[in-house]
């Protein structure tokens, strides 16, 4: 069972480590979903925490339709945390019929190599995220992070148990969506996954 938290700075990640998390998403700028964090931050956080850290990869805040030099910028953050030792990123990117650009992202992931990759929340703006799961396993991606398109994770239970039933064990399906250290055991019992994902899921880090 893991317990990814999702930290915008260092003292956060170093809290999340301290309280429990099994796994750190490291982001900037979560009020805007999450972007992807600076090379000083992703190089302080690799030195000193001893959890498995995954990047987020965002140039910007709101849609995941990029522009060719947004491409480009996130083509070379990956080149950057790849010779830092970053084990695996997190990314993900659309048309703009809301569906899953499977052109731009098969580039993207010529430059990841051994890095693990989590296709995230971009996802749930898609019509129906169930059909995504057989082609991402063909791509090689490692985990699908979602909310089973809800806004919380409990809401998309449905459709969380069936990606993860798809899914097979094939892929990760990594549970997003309101999930907190409150409450995560109700989470758990409800939705059928070993991998779970949350700004407070071992505690509130802000304070």
């Amino acid at each position: 069972m893991i317990k990814e938290a999702c930290v915008e700075n260092f003292i956060e990640a170093k809290k999340a480590q301290i309280a429990g998390a099994e796994r750190i998403e490291l982001c900037e700028n979560l009020a805007q979903g999450g972007t992807t964090p600076s090379y000083g931050t992703v190089k302080k956080v690799l030195e000193k925490i001893k959890i498995p850290v995954l990047v987020m990869i965002r140039p910007r805040g709101g849609d995941f339709c990029y522009s060719s030099s947004e491409i480009d910028i996130m083509i070379e953050d990956i080149k950057l945390f790849k010779k830092l030792g970053v084990k695996g990123v997190v990314l993900g990117v659309l048309t703009k019929n809301n569906k899953i650009d499977y052109s731009i992202l098969k580039d993207i992931l010529k430059e990841t190599n051994e890095m693990e990759v989590t296709f995230h929340k971009a996802i749930d703006e898609i019509s129906n995220p169930i059909d995504e799961i057989e082609k991402l396993i063909k791509l090689g991606i490692d985990r699908i992070l979602t909310s089973g398109g809800a806004k919380t994770a409990l809401e998309g239970k449905e459709i969380l148990n069936k990606m993860i039933s798809i899914a097979h064990g094939k892929i990760k399906i990594v549970v997003a969506g309101g999930v907190t250290l409150e409450n995560f055991e109700v989470v758990r019992s409800q939705i059928l996954s070993t991998e779970f994902h949350g700004k407070k899921i071992v505690g509130d880090l802000s304070k």
